[in-house]
């Protein structure tokens, strides 16, 4: 153990993006009014953008959102949104790792409260807290925002960790899952690597997240020892009428079928945790898509909360840590 592990007054947040309450419309509503008036999500005049979403968008789209959820949500005492459960999850890994520190999760945008668990740090009078957004890649729509999140708490020492996206032991437990998937199934003739899509005019102004993403799988497939043609990156979840990077997942699994690709293997390594985009999106919506073209998707989890996920995380800590030290 180092000496940075033996430090009590030193509390880990683990962020991810947020989730609603429960799978209903009006927990969705509540959710989506949050997440999409932070100007880091959607760059839309508020004078503008707030009278649509809350008479137009929240009205049509959260019934809609609310269905989805159902389909997915866990049940259980440990239950709920599969993203705030495996966030929940994977945080007790960590401290289980990390003893002599305090280990907390989070969400940028509904509960719990990374704002409000700040502010009870500082109130307990905590020396510094790390905060590690549990997203890969870098983007001013997420781990900006989470850092936007921070500065709103003052007096409060905070580091936060900008991304991990090549970090040695996170490629290498991402292509053990793959490895172990198809070990369990057998290989696919293809692997997709779905990454969640972002408006080309943020990379366009300098966003790294594109560049990351690519350079992610790259180190994957290298891991793996795949060719150059047994993979493809796409990008997922677009949102709106702007042009988005692409190409675009569902294209992507269109084009593979209508080239005699019958099993294709897709893989979210952008997401942290599984959530709505991975199980519902990906594991059900592209599957059919998939599956109505003569052909089989099988979806490999996200490290979730396994062993080598926790592992990861408080690899990460450890080095940013010390680094802080």
């Amino acid at each position: 153990m180092t000496s940075s592990e033996t430090v009590s007054d030193t509390t880990v947040i683990l962020v991810n993006l947020g989730t609603p309450e429960a799978p209903t419309a009006p927990a969705v509503a509540r959710f989506l009014r949050e997440f999409l008036l932070d100007p880091r999500v959607v760059s839309i005049p508020r004078l503008l953008w707030q009278p649509l979403l809350q008479w137009v968008i929240l009205p049509r789209r959260s019934p809609v959102v609310a269905e989805k959820y159902a389909q997915v949500w866990l049940s259980g005492e440990d239950g709920g949104s599969p993203l705030t459960a495996y966030t929940r999850r994977l945080a007790r890994g960590v401290q289980a790792r990390l003893p002599g520190l305090k280990v907390l999760d989070a969400m940028r945008y509904g509960a719990p409260s990374l704002q409000a668990a700040l502010q009870a740090e500082r109130a307990a009078g905590t020396r510094r807290v790390l905060v590690l957004p549990l997203y890969p890649q870098y983007s001013t729509t997420t781990t900006l925002s989470v850092e936007d999140a921070v500065a709103t708490v003052a007096g409060l020492p905070v580091r936060t960790v900008r991304d991990y996206h090549v970090d040695p032991q996170w490629v290498a437990a991402v292509a053990d899952s793959v490895r172990t998937h198809r070990a369990a199934h057998s290989a696919g003739e293809h692997l997709v690597f779905s990454f969640h899509g972002l408006p080309q005019r943020l990379v366009d102004r300098g966003d790294p997240y594109q560049q990351q993403c690519e350079a992610g799988a790259r180190a994957i497939a290298a891991a793996l020892g795949l060719a150059g043609d047994a993979w493809t990156l796409s990008y997922q979840s677009r949102f709106g009428k702007e042009k988005w990077l692409g190409p675009a997942t569902d294209t992507t699994l269109k084009a593979l079928t209508e080239r005699g690709v019958r099993s294709i293997d897709v893989i979210a390594p952008g997401f942290s945790v599984d959530c709505l985009e991975t199980l519902e999106e990906v594991a059900i919506g592209l599957a059919e898509q998939v599956a109505h073209a003569g052909g089989t998707l099988r979806y490999i989890p996200c490290l979730n909360d396994s062993p080598a996920h926790a592992e990861v995380i408080a690899g990460i800590v450890r080095r940013e840590l010390a680094a802080w030290a």
